[in-house]
């Protein structure tokens, strides 16, 4: 590994007058060079890297002090971006290096000093089959109407594995994509569809203007980078109603969780009312986690959930409780049961049955499955 664990002298700092952006580029090349996922810059601590799912400080360099870290953010925003972060305290940003590399970017103060973490975005969109999900997905990039959710913790593929379903449809077809994110990250080069990309604070006040906006933008395909309160939940519920194929996001664990989340978003007097309309045209669930995986790198486990009759009747009838026995049993309408994803991984010899375990929100059945 390039970054040797040899701890430097106690206090080190960076020269006062070192060159940020060089600097930057430097941390950015360990970052490609060791397959790393993460950077992050923060005062009192060395620039420290994260490798399948550890963080690795860089100890040949020095201890970053609060001159340094705010260096590195004059780098990495512009002089209005930065007087935002100031005012706010936290920042979300996009990056891109002059070799093409992107990272989505997180600033904020931590007892009164910068902190930063960069996320690397990969040029390249992986396939469905690159990123080890289910060909199954693929279905759903192929719909012309419906409401299909990305779902799981901070930091588990959920974006890339909505850029992968996006760029089935930019290969496949002739489709008017519209995405709303903060920030951007993957980058859709159009194919044969229409691509517009949409920031928000740079391209659009916020996530419920511009989605309702979309609607007087001819439209086929609309991604929104994350659910954002009742009025950006309603509007994409309604945009999936109204003929439109929508994605996004949400941070929950599963399906019956997701389900309950929107729901209880809304006042209780419109809650009958969205559960209605979920149950019409949500199209799926898609839960996901990052594993670390025995040869190395990671891989992800999965549960599925497919909108049948059984499912939408579960949903309008307050019942989302039971979901996960109709996502355990079925398999044969293309359902994913997490345990049983797990079980699988486990038998290939891609997880420990200890690292299956500790993913699982059901032990109990798990340990019937191993």
């Amino acid at each position: 590994m390039w970054i040797e664990r040899v701890r430097v002298e106690k206090g080190a700092t960076m020269h006062a007058m070192a060159e940020y952006g060089t600097l930057l580029k430097k941390y950015i090349n360990v970052v490609a060079h060791e397959g790393a996922s993460d950077l992050h810059l923060t005062t009192g601590a060395h620039p420290t890297i994260r490798v399948s799912g550890s963080l690795v400080p860089m100890l040949k360099e020095p201890i970053l002090t609060l001159e340094d870290t705010r260096g590195f953010l004059k780098e990495l925003l512009t002089s209005d971006q930065e007087k935002r972060f100031d005012e706010a305290k936290e920042f979300d940003f996009a990056f891109e290096n002059p070799d093409g590399s992107r990272f989505r970017g997180n600033a904020f103060f931590q007892r009164g000093a910068v902190s930063i973490a960069l996320r690397l975005i990969p040029k390249q969109i992986r396939t469905i089959a690159e990123l080890n999900l289910p060909d199954v997905l693929g279905a759903f990039a192929r719909r012309e109407q419906g409401f299909f959710l990305v779902v799981g913790p901070v930091g588990q593929g959920k974006t890339t594995t909505l850029a992968s379903l996006i760029e089935i449809i930019n290969t496949e077809r002739m489709e008017h994509i519209v995405t709303i994110e903060d920030p951007i990250e993957y980058i859709f080069e159009p194919k044969q569809s229409i691509v517009d990309q949409r920031e928000v604070g740079i391209d659009t006040k916020d996530f419920a203007t511009a989605l309702y906006s979309a609607f007087r933008e001819d439209i086929d395909v609309l991604l929104v980078g994350e659910m954002r309160g009742p009025d950006t939940m309603a509007a994409a519920v309604t945009a999936a109603e109204t003929g439109h194929l929508v994605f996004s996001t949400l941070h929950t664990n599963n399906a019956s969780q997701t389900i309950d989340r929107i729901i209880d978003t809304f006042p209780a007097s419109q809650q009958d009312q969205i559960r209605l309309q979920l149950a019409s045209s949500l199209a799926g669930i898609f839960s996901q986690r990052l594993l670390p995986r025995i040869s190395g790198g990671m891989i992800p486990a999965y549960e599925l959930m497919i909108n049948t009759k059984a499912t939408a009747n579960l949903i309008r009838e307050k019942r989302s409780h039971e979901i996960p026995t109709v996502i355990e049993t079925g398999s044969t309408e293309g359902m994913i049961d997490l345990n049983r994803s797990l079980a699988e991984l486990v038998a290939r010899g891609e997880i420990t049955p200890e690292t299956a375990y500790e993913f699982s929100l059901n032990p109990n059945i798990l340990e019937k499955l191993l």
